[in-house]
């Protein structure tokens, strides 16, 4: 009697699940790692974060704002005087140099405009005894009286002057008219080891005034002068103290085209 053959077994055709589920896993594995090497202590972060503010001296002020942690006044040393020497503008200084490029020649009405803009800054600071403005045939000229910026004696322009140099230089910046800084003083006689008359004084003033609108403002040196009158050209008299304390100035004159050249 004839064996009866057995059947082959059919082929498994579902044997690629298994590489499939290998894959995924090893897939998986892949992304938890790069899933946990992403993470970072969060605790120690925000330790970091809170240390680097402490640092710079913010302090929360109430929910997510923050203000600035002030110094204690008793901690806070005196600033030294500014020298001559380390002449600095305003706030406004670097401001002011950008925008000196493209300046104009001022005529008339640009003059009046720049007295308004400097006499309603004077205003607004409470500093109308610090600073004059006037329009004359010789142009704007803007007085900078010596009781807001220079101590008796000294030459040195005054560290708390320098927001109202920034008004004035500001009002001047954009024209490109020649400017001549004049320094006068009244008729009382000086001599110090700095100063042996007052023709030193005046021109050392009108000079430290030149040297802060070119290097502070970025006032170019060719269309700039400073020249010193001592006491020979008061505005009033010198027999009484009011009248000695106006002729004691720095007059800052934008001229007008007639005027460059007629003067000394």
């Amino acid at each position: 009697m004839a064996r009866k053959q057995k059947h082959e077994k059919e082929g498994n055709h579902e044997r690629w699940l298994v590489s499939y589920a290998d894959f995924i896993t090893l897939l998986f594995a892949v992304f938890v790692c790069l899933y946990a090497m992403s993470q970072t202590d969060k605790a120690k972060v925000e330790s970091l974060v809170a240390s680097i503010r402490d640092s710079f001296g913010h302090v929360k002020s109430g929910g997510t704002s923050e203000r600035v942690n002030f110094v204690e006044s008793s901690d806070v040393r005196k600033i030294p005087a500014i020298k001559a020497e380390s002449l600095s503008p305003g706030r406004g200084g670097e401001d002011l140099k950008s925008g000196a490029r493209g300046r104009t020649r001022a005529e008339i009405k640009d003059f009046y405009a720049a007295k308004a803009a400097i006499e309603n800054t004077l205003k607004g600071s409470g500093n109308q005894d610090k600073v004059s403005v006037q329009v004359t045939k010789r142009g704007l000229v803007v007085s900078l009286k010596e009781a807001g910026f220079f101590d008796s004696g000294s030459s040195e322009i005054k560290a708390s002057s320098f927001e109202l140099m920034d008004a004035v230089a500001k009002a001047l910046t954009s024209f490109s008219n020649p400017i001549r800084v004049e320094g006068h003083t009244d008729n009382v006689p000086i001599s110090s080891a700095a100063f042996k008359s007052n023709w030193e004084l005046s021109t050392s003033r009108a000079t430290n005034v030149v040297r802060t609108l070119t290097e502070g403002y970025g006032f170019q040196p060719q269309t700039i002068s400073a020249v010193g009158y001592g006491e020979f050209r008061p505005i009033a008299g010198n027999d009484s103290a009011e009248g000695r304390m106006k002729n004691r100035r720095v007059d800052i004159v934008l001229l007008t085209r007639e005027s460059e050249g007629g003067e000394a």
